[in-house]
């Protein structure tokens, strides 16, 4: 015990808080070595430090009392617990027995009695007043008990603390516990375990304690049932903690546990949002065969993430699964598909889908706005107006955001009488919105470039009292500029600023165009100081704008100056101000400043555009000024960025002009190594060059580069090669490169198959070069008279008359004159069959050949 006060006064300096189990630890100490009297010390102690008794102390000061035989203060402590409210204690109820009940004894077995014998020979002890009383109990027992709750005392029951914590929602202190108790040495029960991962699930700030808590005690982990494991998958989930959620469903699925709809649903859910299919697709064949049915609410949400990655087939399977589990909410399930994929860029696919379940579901006027909304989102208003008339046949018409859409899509089809009569409706049903009927009709008399018509609108609504907003200003101003009208552009910006309407950007950006094309440069300056009056924060994008139409028109000079206002009122040039300036300077011919700007970009940390970069390399390498070239590119990868078929072009093609051709292949080797190539890679233009400076084996490795990032070379690319090969006599390879382009449906040359034909007759292998010709007469095309002449020749050189004789005819019969020596060479070496013509009138070889060749004339 003084060890114990020790470790107290230690705990107390250091101002740590001893827990209540603390406490009752000191107080059973305390009792067992006969200190009763300083247990009501430690009482006083933890209360003054604001640790308030609970029932667990109260018990170790009973049966302290209890064992001690005090049991006038085992009263007192009684009345106290029901003061605090621990206990109910009625009228009628003794005490000593409820003392008795606490400390899980038996009052019909244990009771305290009074010695009514003149000796006193039953007394063992006196109360306060001097009565004699004794135990009716099997005092063994009763001393055993009480001894065994002290000696529980000493260690604390951590598990009621946590089914204490748990009920009263105190996750935190909950897992503290659980910390203290797995140093006590202490298992997690089953139940209390259970208990704090199910409210560990449902508090979503807590994923991470409960991922530890289940890692701690594994083996209770692993006892879970089915209920809890269910909420744990979905927490997970939910939390995007995919692989964790995905090992514990693997082994309910393992162990046949049932799975839940909401499970299924939410491992789902943030695969497919994640674009992991290969466990999505695994995940949903699970969740089909075994049943699995979401709600109306998750089928929406889940099919908008299955939309989202354009999985049509999941789609229509899953509608079919809501269809069959719900019959009765048919209409429910129709409207929400139709909502999603109209949504989701995929309006063709909900009109197929609709035709198919026309026999059960019958488009009403939700499904007809959000199949127009879709179909105009995406662009395909020719369908929406299809779709639009159809409403229209059964007299339903579009809500006004779809009328919206609609209004300035009708006028630009010259649909003139259909947007009105929908305006119209608008102001009949909903009179209120008139406001937005007019400025979307006026919007499409300005798409149309009918900016009278636009015009007298504008002023009718002026004469009916309306007043015109800062919206509809814009739209007219873009309509004027459209029209390059720069006289009625200035009347609206005139009332435009009377009435301090701010000037939309995209108004602005078509009045510099305008403005610009025409050379007019105070103007577009004075524009460019209202719109920083306006709106000083957009400042970077007023002069961007500013800067590439001026660069656009080709006046660099007056960029020149905005650059030196921007700096003198510190406007920060940002990556597109940068991008506009390389492109602009190059438009202008300013290779220098071109580059200067992107070289600024680079040491400011702004990566350049494709174009920027693209354009810039290639205009160094036209101008001769290779090693900038090269230096730029040195720059590039340096920061790992991509080399486009362009800038690779460019550099391979100077290196090669100037008879570098190591240096180009050591480039592109390393384009290569170092992961600089992008996925759409084109070298056709190199393979050639390579192949013009005999380095086929470089040309190959490029080809092979292109197909291994599934890019087809163009038919050229295959016809250089195997011209190459021809050239080097390696025809087993220019043979392969052959059948090759043909598996590509790529049409060779007629030079690259003259090519092959010389070659392969010149290697002695005819009946090869043959067949170059059938396979071209096969296929529909005609054989040159050159072909037809390399393979005759060569047989009529192997001594092969029939062979070449056969070839002299299928030559004439393609409309062909032979070549008159090997003509009458073969007559000559075929002068013995003459004889054997016979004399019935018909014809042998020679006389056809002669006859197909007007040698001999019919008499």
């Amino acid at each position: 015990m003084k060890n114990a006060f020790s470790c107290l006064s230690v705990m107390l300096s250091k101002s740590f808080v001893p827990r209540v189990y603390t406490y009752n630890a000191l107080i059973s100490g305390l009792f067992k070595v006969g200190m009763l009297d300083h247990a009501s010390d430690i009482v006083d102690e933890m209360i003054e430090r604001g640790t308030l008794p609970d029932v667990s102390t109260f018990r170790v000061l009973i049966a302290g009392y209890c064992k001690s035989r005090k049991f006038d203060k085992v009263k007192n402590l009684i009345h106290e617990m029901e003061s605090r409210g621990l206990i109910k204690l009625s009228l009628m109820e003794n005490p000593i027995s409820k003392a008795f009940l606490i400390l899980g004894l038996d009052p019909l077995s244990v009771k305290l009695k009074r010695d009514n014998d003149g000796r006193l020979s039953k007394t063992e002890f006196f109360d306060d007043v001097g009565n004699g009383l004794y135990l009716d109990a099997d005092v063994d027992e009763y001393e055993k008990h009480i001894t065994l709750g002290l000696e529980e005392s000493m260690v604390p029951n951590f598990n009621s603390f946590v089914r204490k914590e748990c009920c009263n929602g105190n996750l935190k202190d909950a897992l503290i516990l659980v910390e203290e108790m797995l140093c006590w040495g202490q298992e997690l029960l089953l139940p209390e375990f259970s208990k704090l991962v199910r409210q560990l699930c449902s508090s979503r700030s807590q994923i991470k304690s409960l991922t530890k808590l289940l890692e701690k005690i594994q083996k209770s982990s692993h006892k879970l049932d089915p209920e809890t494991l269910n909420l744990v998958v979905q927490a997970y989930s939910k939390k995007g903690l995919l692989s964790k959620a995905k090992i514990i469903l693997d082994e309910m699925l393992q162990n046949k546990f049932h799975v839940k709809n909401e499970t299924y649903t939410a491992i789902l859910m943030p695969l497919c949002k994640k674009g992991n299919m290969k466990d999505f697709n695994y995940y949903w064949d699970v969740a089909c065969r075994n049943k699995w049915l979401p709600g109306l609410e998750d089928f929406k949400h889940l099919l908008v993430h299955i939309c989202h990655q354009k999985m049509l087939k999941e789609a229509s399977q899953f509608l079919e699964i809501m269809l069959l589990s719900y019959p009765y909410l048919k209409s429910d399930i129709c409207h929400v598909f139709l909502e999603v994929l109209s949504s989701r860029g995929l309006t063709d696919t909900a009109l197929v889908v609709l035709k198919q379940l026309q026999s059960c579901f019958i488009l009403d006027h939700s499904g007809y706005n959000n199949l127009i909304r879709g179909l105009c989102n995406e662009g395909k208003f020719s369908l929406a107006f299809t779709i639009l008339d159809d409403m229209l046949d059964r007299d339903l018409a579009p809500c006004l955001d779809v009328s919206v859409l609609l209004i300035p899509q009708l006028c630009k089809a010259h649909r003139y009488y259909k947007a009105i009569a929908l305006k119209d409706f608008i102001l009949k049903e909903q009179p209120s919105f008139s406001h937005a009927a007019d400025c979307a009709l006026i919007c499409g008399f300005c798409n149309m470039g009918s900016t009278g018509k636009a015009d007298t609108m504008f002023c009718d609504m002026l004469s009916k009292g309306l007043s015109p907003d800062e919206e509809l200003c814009n739209m007219l101003i873009q309509g004027h500029c459209q029209a390059n009208d720069l006289r009625k552009v200035g009347e609206l910006l005139g009332v435009a600023i009377r009435k301090g309407w701010e000037l939309s950007l995209t108004s602005y950006r078509n009045l510099v165009q305008s403005i610009c094309s025409k050379g007019r440069v105070r103007l577009a300056l004075s524009l460019k100081n209202l719109m920083l009056a306006q709106c000083p924060l957009d400042g970077p994008i007023i002069y961007n704008i500013l800067m590439f139409y001026f660069l656009s028109a080709g006046n660099s000079l007056v960029v020149n100056k905005i650059l030196t206002e921007m700096e003198e009122k510190k406007v920060v040039l940002d990556e597109v101000g940068h991008n506009f300036l390389v492109y602009g300077f190059l438009q202008c011919k300013d290779l220098s400043s071109s580059l200067h700007y992107l070289t600024t970009m680079i040491s400011k940390r702004l990566k350049p555009s494709n174009r920027s970069l693209r354009k810039v390399i290639s205009s160094l390498c036209d101008a001769g000024d290779l090693q900038k070239a090269l230096g730029l590119s040195q720059e590039m990868r340096l920061r790992g960025w991509i080399h486009d078929s362009a800038i690779q072009t460019s550099i391979v093609e100077s290196l090669l002009l100037y008879g570098k051709v190591q240096e180009a292949e050591t480039f592109l080797d390393r384009m290569g190594e170092e992961s600089l190539t992008p996925d759409n890679i084109n070298y056709d233009y190199l393979i050639k060059c390579f192949c013009q400076h005999g380095r086929l084996n470089k040309a190959v490795h490029l080809m092979n580069t292109m197909l291994k990032k599934n890019n087809i070379p163009i038919s050229t690319s295959y016809d250089f090669l195997i011209q190459g090969f021809c050239a080097q006599n390696k025809l087993d390879i220019a043979l392969n490169f052959y059948s090759e382009m043909l598996n590509w449906n790529l049409k060779p040359r007629i030079d690259t198959v003259e090519r092959l034909v010389h070659r392969f007759c010149q290697d002695g292998k005819t009946e090869l070069a043959e067949q170059f010709l059938v396979d071209m007469t096969h296929g529909g095309e005609t054989p040159t008279r050159k072909m037809y002449f390399t393979v005759i020749k060569s047989y009529h050189i192997k001594k092969n008359l029939r062979k070449a004789s056969e070839l002299m005819q299928a030559m004439q019969e393609s409309g062909y004159q032979p070549d008159f020596e090997i003509h009458w060479s073969l007559i000559s070496n075929l002068n013995s069959a003459k004889a054997k013509d016979t004399d019935n009138g018909s014809k042998g070889f020679l006389s056809r050949l002669l006859s197909k060749s007007g040698f001999l004339q019919k008499k």
